[in-house]
């Protein structure tokens, strides 16, 4: 059997990045007739995942979609259609912001997502998703990130590292940094800048304003230099990293923790429109299941979304994140990929 391919641009379905369709047999209707004008959507009163409403699977987002990445979509997208019996094709968003837009408009029904990115999406009520599946890396679905500073430094540290929990209270344990200089990774990290800054602002503290050092081994050096900030903020534990072995051996004595968060930092999600029946967003968290079970469909999710493995996902795992989040006060718009 063979398959058409036939590129797009998005205006056919109302959106502002290329479309890739994957279709199957040639019926008698030419596929370009699908829809007749530039800004027209899918047709609202055919059922979603049939011909005439077609389920849309977006790729990851960049400024250039390789081949590899579309023929990697083509094998997702092959794979849900035969497993579900929906219709889906596939898009090749820009940027994760056009993503988000698109799934707000009804120009996207299924995708990968970053951390920020669900969480913009998620609280659009004109267009939410709800998340099925968390990737997975190392065994772990979330991971946490810590407060470090210079031993000689002054400051007292709450956490017990034979424990490997917190001791004491968290408020006394951050106003040691009231007024103090941080060293963040970069404005974009969730465990080097974001989630520590709403941490801080939770306690109350107010500091100074922070120098980003492009890296998370480069605050740890920071840190341990005690010449650029008072302290910094890292994912657990990145005093470890090998690129800081073997110029800083007593890294683990000299830099200490003084506080860490639960894993609450999440990785990409498989994240799926709200408004598709419940039933229809079940029958597909099943076939992406299947799908991370075969050679070919975990290659192509490696290559499209840059997944691993997964595990089945709800909305309420995030909640922890979303509230340091929202106490950082920073715009989850500046977070994502423009």
């Amino acid at each position: 059997m063979k398959k058409i391919f036939l590129l797009f641009t998005l205006a056919i379905l109302g959106c502002s990045f290329p479309v890739q369709l994957t279709l199957g047999t040639p019926t008698p209707t030419p596929a370009s007739t699908q829809s007749t004008a530039p800004t027209q959507t899918p047709q609202a009163t055919a059922e979603p995942g049939t011909e005439q409403n077609p389920l849309i699977l977006a790729l990851g987002p960049s400024a250039r979609t390789s081949n590899d990445v579309i023929q990697a979509g083509e094998v997702i997208a092959s794979f849900l259609e035969s497993h579900t019996g929906y219709r889906v094709v596939t898009v090749a968003p820009r940027s994760e912001s056009a993503l988000v837009d698109a799934f707000s408009k009804g120009n996207a029904h299924i995708a990968a997502l970053s951390p920020f990115g669900y969480l913009l999406a998620r609280e659009n009520s004109t267009g939410p998703v709800t998340a099925v599946l968390a990737s997975v890396r190392e065994g772990q679905m979330f991971y946490g990130a810590q407060i470090i500073a210079n031993r000689d430094g002054g400051f007292t540290s709450y956490f017990d590292a034979t424990r490997n929990e917190n001791n004491g209270d968290i408020t006394m344990a951050l106003s040691q940094f009231d007024g103090k200089k941080p060293c963040w990774s970069d404005p974009y990290s969730p465990s080097g800048y974001v989630l520590p800054l709403g941490l801080l602002n939770q306690a109350n503290v107010e500091v100074r304003s922070g120098a980003f050092l492009e890296g998370q081994p480069n605050v740890v050096r920071a840190v341990y230099a005690e010449d650029i900030c008072d302290f910094g903020a890292t994912f657990i534990d990145a005093r470890q990293s090998p690129a800081l072995e073997a110029d800083y051996p007593d890294v683990m004595d000299k830099v200490i923790v003084i506080w860490h968060t639960e894993a609450v930092i999440p990785y990409e999600n498989i994240s799926i429109a709200a408004s598709l029946p419940i039933e229809m967003r079940r029958v597909l968290q099943r076939a992406f299941i299947d799908l991370m079970l075969t050679v070919d469909g975990k290659a192509a999710m490696q290559t499209a979304y840059g997944i691993d493995a997964v595990q089945i996902a709800e909305d309420g795992m995030y909640d922890g994140f979303e509230s340091y989040v929202s106490a950082s006060k920073l715009d989850l718009m500046n977070l994502i990929n423009e």
